[in-house]
């Protein structure tokens, strides 16, 4: 039995953490921990529908966490990891890091979109990027992996196969995501509740968002090329889902049935990505409360382009669901197990 730990359960991904690993059969939950020397309390007295598990949230020690974890999730803002990260691995812990802390391979990139000093830059590159279907075999051998962020998720999981297969030019892809306001997290949910409702905008347009860098390096990564991208996000009266809306220019002629066929060869052995038939198109719906991403692609032939449509609930492959696929996969489970 693996003993998994999380360090901050108070917002949406330590939540759905805690719902995941209760109901996982190859895990037990060994540890709760706050963020910093905080007093000991009751999981049941934060959580009253986890009572059952009897569990206390208590202060941070490395030392405590070595005794009792196989691994730790850090379900932290980001900038909290500098501290926690090099403690936890010099305890001998794995852990799984769902911040943004270690994602950037450049610290100055980081420094510059999440303006913080980065002060664990050389656990940096160690860290290896957890986006599961795409580097699974790293993710096997890592002791520290950086769990994606929602939206590079998504588009990531939508390009990969076309930029693989030599089908697209990687120049002025636009990107056009929509997402209920739980992925700004909790407080932002309620604001958004209570203010804006049923409310859709877009927001941090024009290059503002801090998951630009993450999925230019990403882009860069599959194909070896720099990649710069309009990205625009949108807030959306739902509470939690995500779907992409990505526009990319092709380099060689192809039909809709060939992009689809393409991408179904290439993710036939991925569990938890599904590519539709042509003409049917997935909505947020379908993903929520799974750790699947579903994939639609067509060829628009008067404008030369491939449009690809990309949905997950951006708390579970978003988030915490595809932070346990990464631990399945780090510790030889069935990739599967404690998430169908």
């Amino acid at each position: 039995m693996l003993k998994a730990g999380i360090v901050g359960i108070t917002g949406y991904t330590g939540e759905m953490l805690l719902k995941i690993l209760s109901k996982h059969p190859d895990v037990k939950i060994t540890g709760l921990y706050g963020r910093s020397a905080a007093e000991t309390k009751d999981l049941k007295d934060v959580y009253p529908q986890f009572a059952k598990l009897n569990l206390k949230v208590e202060a941070l020690d490395a030392d405590k966490i070595k005794a009792a974890c196989d691994v730790v999730f850090l379900a932290l803002p980001h900038a909290v990891a500098f501290e926690v990260v090099p403690q936890l691995l010099k305890a001998g812990v794995k852990v799984i890091d769902l911040s943004a802390d270690f994602r950037l391979k450049d610290s100055a990139v980081y420094e510059k979109w999440y303006k913080v000093n980065h002060t664990a830059k050389e656990y940096i590159k160690d860290a290896v990027y957890g986006i599961s279907e795409l580097n699974a075999d790293a993710v096997k051998q890592a002791k520290l992996v950086a769990n994606p962020g929602c939206y590079p998720t998504t588009v990531l999981l939508g390009c990969a196969p076309a930029i693989k297969n030599g089908t697209i030019d990687l120049k002025d892809i636009v990107i056009d995501s929509k997402s209920g306001p739980s992925g700004a997290g909790r407080k932002s949910t309620e604001e958004y509740f209570a203010k804006e409702h049923p409310n859709c905008r877009a927001y941090a347009i024009a290059g503002g968002h801090r998951h630009i860098p993450e999925i230019e390096q990403g882009l860069k990564w599959l194909s070896g090329n720099d990649v710069v991208i309009s990205f625009t996000p949108h807030i959306i009266p739902v509470e939690t889902g995500m779907l992409s809306t990505i526009y990319v220019n092709i380099k060689k002629k192809i039909t809709t049935a060939d992009a689809v066929a393409s991408y179904k060869e290439f993710y036939k052995s991925k569990p938890f990505v599904k590519v539709f038939d042509e003409g049917v198109l997935p909505g947020i719906k379908d993903t929520l409360n799974t750790n699947y991403c579903e994939i639609a692609v067509k060829v628009d032939e008067r404008t030369n382009k491939l449009i690809i449509i990309s949905v997950i609930d951006n708390l579970m492959k978003g988030a915490s669901g595809q932070a346990v696929q990464n631990m399945n996969i780090m510790f030889g489970l069935t990739e599967t197990e404690g998430l169908v």
